[in-house]
């Protein structure tokens, strides 16, 4: 092959070299202007969640740990069991104590009636006094009648007079511990039922319950310990409330509103599985900002440092339940930013969620019922 061929076969590699450059420029070109400069990226990102700290409203010994690490548990699964004997026996003597109090707050009332009946018995008898005392002081100097039995029907009137008023003292003294109340509303009645509920409540946190469905971990607590009341006895995190914190640099921050679509990998499952969620707010501060040594920089030998602000990314729940992700795993978060006029700050107020007291709700209605039942069986 001559050189001038060989030239040309050169010439022709270069011109499709140059060719294959120019259309891959034009295509990279063509994808950063339709798509690629709306899409920020970070691997500065990772699975966050709620970690339920468990510990017991009460203290005692622990006879029973039913749970170990890794665990699931549905809400209302006992955890663990304390010792019953003293709480049992507080809650029969708070049981007796207002059965005992509803049969005395009866009484109250019964005697009502009774000293209602005595005030109308005294009121007659003074109306007869004064009766009898008339009609003598009519025949009095006409020497029909004897002074001394004159004096004797005034002296009745006075005894009468004086009856009546103790009556009625009684009656109003009695009528002070009833009135505007009723047996079961009586405010003694009322001491003695939140002793009940009181008592019960201590009965039934003796049981360690799970305040959320999730999974247990780092147990500590052990058979035959004695537990305070807040000590931590092991964590419960539920995985079905995990997003992703997504630390992403300032500089990336100027196009990211809420709402805005986000792509994501985990490096637990690779790019094979693509997680979608949504930006649900940023950060109050940096990540400097809330460190226990924050940065000072009012010094002469500043140095700027790109700060980063962590992004919450709410995930599709169905994608979460078909592949679980655990707190803590290493992301890969893609936000879209085409569409940018939403909010920066949300302006939406938290609503809590209750589900987590549930157990403890129903105790408080079993606690009602019991006290019911003990006030209508001694009523």
């Amino acid at each position: 092959m001559s050189d001038k061929e060989k030239g040309s076969g050169r010439i022709k590699y270069m011109i499709m070299l140059t060719g294959i450059f120019v259309l891959a420029g034009a295509a990279y070109a063509l994808y950063w202007f339709s798509a690629g400069r709306y899409s920020i990226t970070t691997d500065n990102a990772y699975v966050s969640g709620n970690i339920i700290q468990i510990t017991p409203l009460t203290s005692g010994s622990v006879t029973e740990v039913l749970v170990n690490d890794t665990d699931f548990v549905k809400t209302g699964t006992v955890l663990v069991r304390l010792d019953r004997s003293d709480a049992e026996n507080a809650l029969e003597q708070a049981e007796a104590e207002l059965a005992r109090t509803v049969r005395q707050v009866k009484t109250l009332y019964t005697s009502d009636s009774r000293l209602e009946t005595v005030v109308r018995q005294r009121e007659t008898s003074l109306a007869k006094a004064k009766n009898d005392l008339a009609r003598r002081a009519v025949l009095e100097g006409t020497g029909a009648i004897a002074q001394e039995e004159i004096d004797h029907a005034a002296e009745a009137v006075r005894l009468a007079e004086q009856a009546l008023n103790e009556a009625k003292e009684q009656l109003k003294t009695s009528r002070s511990l009833t009135d505007k109340t009723v047996a079961d509303r009586h405010p003694d009645v009322e001491k003695a039922a939140a002793q009940v509920r009181a008592s019960y409540l201590a009965l039934k946190r003796t049981d360690i319950v799970a305040p959320e469905d999730g999974y247990v971990a780092r147990r500590s607590v052990q058979k035959g310990q004695w537990i305070n009341t807040g000590a931590p006895l092991m964590a419960l995190v539920p995985l079905s409330q995990i997003w992703v914190d997504a630390n992403f640099k300032e500089t990336q921050l100027r196009n990211m509103r809420i709402g805005q679509p986000v792509e994501l990998f985990s490096d637990l499952l690779g790019k094979r599985i693509k997680y979608h969620g949504v930006i649900q707010g940023f950060s109050a501060g940096t990540g400097s900002a809330f460190s226990l040594l924050p940065a000072q920089n009012a010094t002469g030998n500043w140095i700027k440092v790109v700060q980063r602000l962590a992004v919450r990314v709410v995930l599709d729940k169905k994608e979460i339940t078909d592949n679980p992700l655990q707190i803590g795993l290493s992301m890969e978060a893609k936000v879209n930013v085409r569409d940018n006029g939403g909010k920066r700050l949300t302006d939406r107020v938290s609503v809590k969620d209750v589900s987590a007291s549930a157990p403890y709700n129903t105790w408080k209605k079993e606690a009602d019922a019991i006290v019911a039942g003990i006030i209508a069986g001694n009523r």
